[in-house]
C-alpha cells in the first residue's frame, strides 16, 4: 500500500514538471505569436488591398502553411511526393466555387473564407486518400512518379473543364484573404498539424519514415497510417489552395505544373526533413528570396539550384535536420551563449 502511494506521488510529481513545462512553452510560444501579428498588422496599411508588404506577408503565410503540409508526407512520413501541386489545386478550385456560390448570402468574410477554405480542404484529402490507397505498396522513385502523374493530370482536366474555366481560369474569385485572416488561419493550422504529429497517430507516421519493416512487426498497421499521413497532408494543401486562390482572386491551371512542387519541396529540404519550424523558416526565406530576385526572376531557378547543391554537400539533413526550435529553448540557448561569453571575459581578466 505504501508503496502504491509512492508510485503515485512519483507520477504527480512527473506529471506536475511535465505540465509545468508545457505552461511555460505555449505561454511563451502564444506571447510570441501574439507580438509578431501586432508587429506585422501596424507595420503596413492593413486597409489597403494593394499594400505591397501585406501582399508579401500573405505569399509568406501561404507557404509556411503549403511547406508545413508537405513536410507531413515527405519529411515526417518519409514518401516522396511530387504532386502537392495537384492536391493545392484541387482545394483551390473546390473552395473557389463554394465561395463564389456564398457571395450572393452576404456571409462575413471571415465565415466564408473558413467555410470555402474547410470544403476546399476536404475535397483534397479525398483525392490524398484515393492516391494514398493506390500507392500503398510503392515508395521512392515509383512514389513519386506516381504523385507527379496525378499532378500534372489535374493540371489538364481543370483545363478540359469549362466550369472551372478552362486554361483561360476561373475568374472573380471573391478577396477576401485579408492579413488577419491568413495569420488566423495559418497558425490554427499549424498548431493542429504540430499538435496530430507529437501525438501517438503522429509517432505511427514518424515510425514508417524511421523503419516501415521494423513499424509493421510491432503492430502499426502501415497502410492505415500511410492513408492517414497523406490525407492529413492533402487536407491542409488544400486549406492552403483556398488562402492562395481567395488572395490572387483568379485561378489558370499554368499555376499548378509540376515547378510549384518542386518550388514547396525546396522550402521542405531547405529546411531540414521532418523539422516543422525548419519548414518555416525555410518558406520564410525563399519568399522573400523570390521578391528579392523579382527583376530577375528567369534566374530564380537557378539560385534555387545553387542553393540546393551546396545544402547537399555542406548540410545534407537541411539546416534544421530533424530538430525543431521552440522559444523556451531558442532562450536557453541564448542563456548558454551568454554565460559562455561571461565566462570567457573572465578567464581573460584573470589572466
Amino acid at each position: 500500500m505504501q508503496k502504491d502511494v509512492q508510485d503515485i506521488n512519483s507520477n504527480l510529481v512527473i506529471l506536475k514538471y511535465f505540465n509545468k513545462f508545457n505552461i511555460k512553452n505555449y505561454s511563451l510560444t502564444s506571447l510570441f505569436i501574439i507580438v509578431l501579428f501586432i508587429i506585422l498588422y501596424f507595420s503596413f496599411d492593413s486597409n489597403d488591398i494593394f499594400s505591397y508588404t501585406g501582399g508579401i506577408y500573405i505569399n509568406i503565410l501561404i507557404y509556411i502553411l503549403l511547406a508545413v503540409s508537405l513536410n507531413i508526407a515527405v519529411g515526417l512520413m518519409g514518401q516522396l511526393s511530387l504532386g502537392h501541386a495537384g492536391f493545392i489545386a484541387v482545394g483551390g478550385y473546390t473552395a473557389a466555387l463554394v465561395s463564389k456560390y456564398m457571395v450572393s448570402y452576404g456571409f462575413p468574410d471571415f465565415i466564408q473564407l473558413l467555410i470555402s477554405s474547410v470544403s476546399g480542404g476536404t475535397v483534397a484529402a479525398i483525392f490524398g486518400f484515393l492516391i494514398g490507397a493506390s500507392t500503398l505498396r510503392l515508395r521512392g522513385d515509383y512514389l513519386a512518379i506516381i504523385t507527379l502523374a496525378f499532378g500534372e493530370i489535374v493540371k489538364y482536366v481543370i483545363q478540359n473543364l469549362d466550369f472551372l474555366g478552362g486554361a483561360t481560369g476561373l475568374k472573380n474569385i471573391p478577396n477576401i484573404t485579408k492579413f488577419s485572416n491568413s495569420y488566423i488561419f495559418v497558425i490554427i493550422s499549424v498548431v493542429i498539424m504540430t499538435m496530430i504529429m507529437t501525438s501517438r497517430k503522429g509517432r505511427e507516421v514518424l515510425s514508417i519514415r524511421e523503419d516501415e519493416i521494423a513499424a509493421e512487426n510491432i503492430g502499426i498497421n502501415i497502410n492505415r497510417v500511410k492513408l492517414y499521413g497523406f490525407a492529413l497532408s492533402a487536407f491542409f494543401a488544400g486549406v492552403g489552395g483556398s488562402l492562395f486562390a481567395h488572395n490572387i482572386g483568379i485561378l489558370t491551371p499554368d499555376k499548378f505544373g509540376f515547378m510549384f512542387s518542386i518550388e514547396i519541396l525546396v522550402m521542405v529540404v531547405f529546411g531540414g526533413l521532418g523539422s516543422i519550424t525548419g519548414a518555416i523558416l525555410s518558406a520564410i526565406t525563399l519568399t522573400l528570396l523570390n521578391e528579392i530576385l523579382r527583376d530577375v526572376s528567369q534566374f530564380r531557378y537557378l539560385v534555387y539550384a545553387v542553393i540546393l547543391i551546396a545544402l547537399m554537400i555542406f548540410r545534407p539533413e537541411g539546416i534544421f535536420g530533424t530538430k525543431e526550435l521552440t522559444i523556451p529553448r531558442f532562450v536557453r540557448k541564448m542563456k548558454t551563449i551568454k554565460n559562455r561569453a561571461l565566462n570567457n571575459k573572465n578567464k581573460n581578466i584573470r589572466s
